[in-house]
C-alpha cells in the first residue's frame, strides 16, 4: 500500500525517536547534530536541549520530561548533504540514558551502566503505564569485534535497572503490546522481529529458547529494522532500513510494507485526535513526513 506523504521539513540533521506531542508539534532527536528538537506543524523547528554525543530514541515519561537514549557516538558519519553512519569513532566508552526538562532543556544522566556494565549504544525507549521504561541497546562495534545489545527495563527516578536479556547481536525498536502482557523488539541487522512475554510490569517471563524470545517474523533478503510503534489493535509498526519504509507485523507473522522516500527510514510515531497521524522519520534525507495511517496507533501512557 501506498502512503500519501506530506514533506514537514526537510533540513534535520538524521532525525530519530519521534514524538507527537499534546500541541501538535512533534520532536525529535538529531542524531547527527546531539540536538532535541521540536518541529512546528509549519516545518520550523527550534532547539530544545543540546545534548551531545548521539541522542536516537525519546518517550515522554510520568514527570512530563522527555527521556532519551543517548548512543555515546557509537559511530562517526559519512561527510556530505547526507547522513549516513561510517564506521566506528576512535574511543567508544558507551551511551547513557538521559531526563530532559522541556521547559528548561536542562537535562541529566540516569544511567550509563548496568551491574557496573556499560551500556552499549542505547537506542529505543517505551514507557509501560506502570511509569517504568524499556529500551534496548543496539550494541558497538569497533570494525573487529562487536559489544552485544541487550534489553533493559528501569525506573525513571535513576534507582532500579535490570537487564533482562543480553548477547543479543542488535536490538533497535521497542514497544509494548495494548494490554502490556508483551514486549516486542526488532533486532537491527537480523531483520527479526521478536516478541518477550511478561508475568508483571517490568518483568519478563525466562526465555524458552536461544532467541531470547518469541521470534515473530524475519525479512527476507537485506533488510533492516529500526524503530517501531504499536498499533491500537495490536499490529508493530517497524521503521525498515535499505527497503524503505514502514513494515507493518501482525503477532502471527504476517506483514506489509508501506514504501518511504529514503532507504534510511528509521522511526513511526502515531498521534492527532483520531490516532490516524502519523510521522515518519527519513533520515539519511533529514525529512520528516506525516500522513494518514490506515488504522489509530495505540495512544502512549504519558504525553506533555
Amino acid at each position: 500500500m501506498k502512503l500519501d506523504l506530506t514533506l514537514v521539513t526537510d533540513d534535520l540533521h538524521f532525525p530519530e525517536g519521534p514524538v507527537a506531542m499534546a500541541d501538535g508539534s512533534v520532536i525529535v532527536v538529531e542524531m547527527r547534530r546531539g540536538t532535541l528538537t521540536r518541529v512546528r506543524p509549519n516545518g520550523k523547528h527550534e532547539i530544545v536541549a543540546e545534548l551531545g554525543q548521539g541522542p536516537n530514541g525519546a518517550a515522554v515519561g510520568p514527570d512530563g520530561a522527555m527521556y532519551v537514549c543517548n548512543n555515546g557516538n557509537a559511530w562517526d558519519w559519512t561527510p556530505g548533504e547526507l547522513h549516513l553512519p561510517n564506521g566506528p569513532p576512535a574511543v567508544y566508552d558507551g551511551g547513557s540514558i538521559q531526563r530532559v526538562d522541556l521547559k528548561t532543556g536542562k537535562f541529566s544522566t540516569l544511567y550509563d551502566d548496568c551491574d557496573g556494565k556499560p551500556l552499549n549504544s542505547p537506542n529505543d525507549i517505551v514507557f509501560d503505564s506502570q511509569g517504568g521504561f524499556w529500551f534496548t541497546c543496539l550494541g558497538q562495534t569497533d570494525g573487529e569485534v562487536r559489544r552485544l545489545g541487550a534489553v533493559y527495563h528501569a525506573r525513571p527516578d535513576g534507582k532500579k535497572i535490570v537487564r533482562w536479556r543480553s548477547g543479543l547481536i542488535s536490538p533497535n525498536g521497542i514497544g509494548v503490546s495494548p494490554d502490556e502482557r508483551v514486549v516486542y523488539m526488532a533486532d537491527c541487522i537480523k531483520g527479526q522481529l521478536l516478541a518477550f512475554d511478561l508475568s508483571a510490569p517490568g518483568t519478563m517471563l525466562p526465555a524458552e529458547s536461544l532467541a531470547g524470545g518469541r521470534v515473530i517474523a524475519t525479512l527476507p533478503g537485506f533488510q533492516w529494522l529500526d524503530s517501531l510503534a504499536v498499533e491500537a489493535n495490536g499490529i508493530i509498526c517497524v521503521a525498515t532500513i535499505w527497503n524503505g519504509g514502514i513494515t507493518a507485523f501482525e503477532p502471527n507473522g504476517n506483514y506489509e510494507h508501506f514504501p518511504a522516500p529514503d532507504a534510511v527510514t528509521t522511526n513511526i510515531v502515531f498521534g492527532g485526535a483520531d490516532m490516524r497521524d502519523a510521522w515518519i522519520t527519513c533520515s539519511s534525507t533529514g525529512k520528516l513526513y506525516q500522513c494518514r495511517w490506515p488504522r489509530p496507533g495505540l495512544k502512549l501512557p504519558f504525553n506533555a
